[in-house]
């Protein structure tokens, strides 16, 4: 069939190469040229602004028409603007879609791709290997990419790999989302409030209260590694996916979880793994379920963290030593898979008997000395040191410190020993008693002084106690006290030494005599005694004998007659005569009382002159008794005179006695006053 040559139309100022129609071909090939201002005209007229660009034109179109020849008279100008329009559309319609090209070449950091559009793209290499992998791709492979814009400032197609990876990705969450299926992907980034997830092209977002079933501090291990998870929630136009490991967890835990609840005892020895470590002891997964492994169930011996026996992801045999199937708690443990070393631990121990330990644990009370792996005793405060008292055992002995004990007593139910460390040293309270016996002077420091008294530091670095009430025998205990300081040297008496309850009383006042029993000489309780008054008060009266000591009369004890009990009927320096009633050597004083020497005068006189019942009146009685211990007195201060002399005076006064006798009333009136005049004269 003939060819015919078309020309452009002559609106058109460029000069085209001719187009040949041949044969059954549908397409119109332009070689290379620009279409520039010449055809704005055209662009117009399809309403495209295109007239501001230059397009490079070596494109393949599809011819409208299946003819072999243009017809006659037809109008270039439209036929040129249908084609291209019909170009326009059909290339606008592959934006934002996913097409398949060929790797046309391949630098250093990009490789240019043809999609079939009028210009080639490139694409970054690291787009299509994954991060920190080289990229494999080589001329002539044909791989899907993502047409972002149909060109750019520089008149080339955008295209993107990883969109294109994104967009097939979406198409199959889509899927699983919709089946509640699980997919695989990889954490790799951190942002807030959770992770980012690549799940192969697609971002999603991991929010940390999904990353696992119990708070996880560590996300590191999870981090590059392909993990199942569960799409919660996904919307393609944002471009939103969240996805949950915790729903992956829990449904596969589940199951797990059924299976081995149902076949679980007590006593029954698994395997698994650490999961989390805390405080008070370790996480186990047995797999599809935790048990909790104690720090006291780790080992025999003493662990203060379970760190320092175990490690996450360790692997472990434990027993389980508690199931509560109803809590679906279990409790596990390790040292239960060993020998119990408490086992015979009286006989590996016995009472009284000496090792070497090393201390483990300071506190308070005391400390813990490991005798052997997995059994410790306690050595209390008490038994730390002989002199060391209300010291913190940590100023004794220090941790990892070898030291000699000796057991003091073994509990073999409560896996208990106690431990002396004392007991190990010489007893410096033995050998003190056998060089300082009691009674022994000796001098020290005062290194403490308290509201009960002193504390002298003694040889050996002992201390003993004086008292306050054995300060001073004249001055009370805090008077006294206020003369010494912290640090003065003083010089005491051994007064006791108790050995078991490693006491030792001293005193000072001892080193002197008593003064208050020099000065009571012979005076015993019931003695009448001559004293002199020395202070008058409402009271009573204060008085001292003749020995030196101070003694007080009570206002009840001036006198037998009520009427007579004044105070004030006494002068300061006169001397009365009192019975001693009391002596208080406590308090250094003696009690005296002149009613109770009147009354015992009586008494003594009505046993050796009669009653008043057989005729006698008082007056006679008391008048009788009165010259007696007058005659007694003259005999002892005379100087040798004549016995008979004295006697007639005693006759003479006798005699109107006996003549007052029979007038009883009268005799009575007169003897009062006679009576109080012997009273005055006594």
């Amino acid at each position: 069939m003939p060819t015919q040559c078309l020309r452009p139309p002559s609106s058109l100022s460029l000069h085209f190469p001719e187009r040949i129609v041949r044969p059954r071909v549908n397409r119109v090939v332009f070689m290379s040229g620009y279409i520039g201002q010449a055809i704005g005209s055209t662009f117009k007229t399809t309403g495209d602004n295109r007239s501001a660009y230059k397009v490079p034109i070596e494109r393949t179109y599809r011819h409208m028409t299946d003819t072999t020849q243009a017809p006659e008279g037809a109008d270039f100008s439209e036929i040129f603007a249908d084609l291209l329009e019909e170009s326009f559309q059909e290339n606008s319609s592959l934006e934002r879609t996913v097409v398949k090209g060929t790797v046309v070449s391949v630098d250093s950091d990009h490789a240019l791709i043809d999609v079939g559009l009028k210009s080639e793209g490139r694409v970054a290499l690291k787009e299509f290997a994954p991060p920190g992998q080289p990229a494999e791709i080589a001329v002539g492979d044909k791989v899907e990419v993502f047409v972002e814009r149909y060109e750019d400032v520089n008149g080339e197609v955008v295209l993107s790999r990883e969109k294109a990876r994104r967009e097939e990705a979406w198409e199959k969450l889509e899927e699983a989302f919709e089946k509640t299926e699980r997919v695989s992907g990889t954490i790799f980034g951190r942002v807030k409030g959770g992770f980012t997830v690549d799940l192969s092209g697609a971002v999603a977002f991991l929010p940390g209260s999904q990353v696992d079933i119990r708070p996880v501090r560590d996300v590191s291990p999870l981090m590059g590694t392909p993990q199942p998870f569960m799409i919660l929630k996904m919307d393609r136009s944002r471009g939103n996916i969240v996805v949950s490991r915790r729903a992956v967890l829990e449904e596969t835990r589940a199951a797990e979880r059924t299976e081995l609840v149902a076949n679980l005892k007590e006593g029954q020895v698994l395997q698994g793994v650490v999961k989390n470590i805390t405080d008070y002891g370790a996480f186990v997964d047995l797999g599809g379920v935790d048990g909790l492994l104690h720090v006291t169930d780790i080992s025999w011996r003493r662990i203060n963290h379970p760190s320092e026996a175990l490690q996450v992801g360790q692997t472990v045999q434990v027993q389980v030593v508690r199931f509560n199937s109803e809590t679906q708690r279990i409790s596990l443990g390790m040292k239960q898979l060993e020998a119990d070393p408490w086992d015979d631990v009286e006989l590996k121990y016995p009472v009284t008997s000496r090792f070497t330990g090393r201390v483990t644990n300071i506190t308070d009370y005391g400390a813990f000395v490991e005798l052997e792996p997995g059994i410790e005793g306690l050595v209390h405060v008490s038994e730390m040191s002989w002199t060391k008292k209300n010291v913190h055992p940590g100023k004794i002995v220090s941790t990892s410190q070898e030291v000699d004990v000796m057991v003091l007593d073994v509990d073999p139910t409560k896996r208990r020993i106690s431990l002396g460390l004392k007991q190990t040293q010489e007893n410096p309270w033995d050998e003190f008693s056998t060089r300082f016996p009691q009674g022994t002077e000796i001098d020290g420091e005062v290194r403490n002084i308290t509201e009960f008294g002193l504390f002298v530091g003694l040889p050996g670095d002992i201390d003993g106690m004086v008292h306050l009430s054995d300060i001073s025998w004249e001055k009370s205990g805090e008077e006294a006290l206020e003369a010494f300081t912290k640090g003065d040297e003083v010089k005491v008496k051994i007064l006791e030494v108790d050995t078991e309850k490693e006491r030792i009383s001293l005193g000072i006042k001892q080193l002197t005599d008593d003064p208050f029993e020099g000065s009571l000489g012979s005076v015993r309780k019931g003695d009448v005694v001559t004293s002199t008054v020395s202070e008058v008060n409402d009271g009573g009266i204060e008085v001292t004998t003749s020995g030196g000591l101070t003694a007080f009369i009570r206002r009840s004890d001036l006198s037998r007659d009520r009427s007579e009990q004044r105070p004030d009927r006494f002068a300061v320096g006169e001397k009365v005569d009192a019975m001693v009633t009391n002596i208080d050597m406590s308090s250094r004083r003696l009690s005296l009382s002149i009613k109770t020497k009147e009354v015992s005068e009586e008494k003594t006189a009505m046993a050796q002159y009669g009653s008043s019942d057989s005729g006698a009146s008082l007056g006679d009685i008391l008048g009788a008794a009165i010259r007696d211990k007058q005659a007694e007195t003259q005999d002892m201060i005379g100087d040798g005179a004549d016995a008979g002399a004295a006697e007639e005076p005693a006759e003479a006064e006798a005699a109107p006695a006996e003549e007052a006798a029979p007038a009883e009333p009268e005799a009575s009136d007169d003897a009062a006053p006679a009576e109080g005049d012997e009273a005055d004269k006594s």
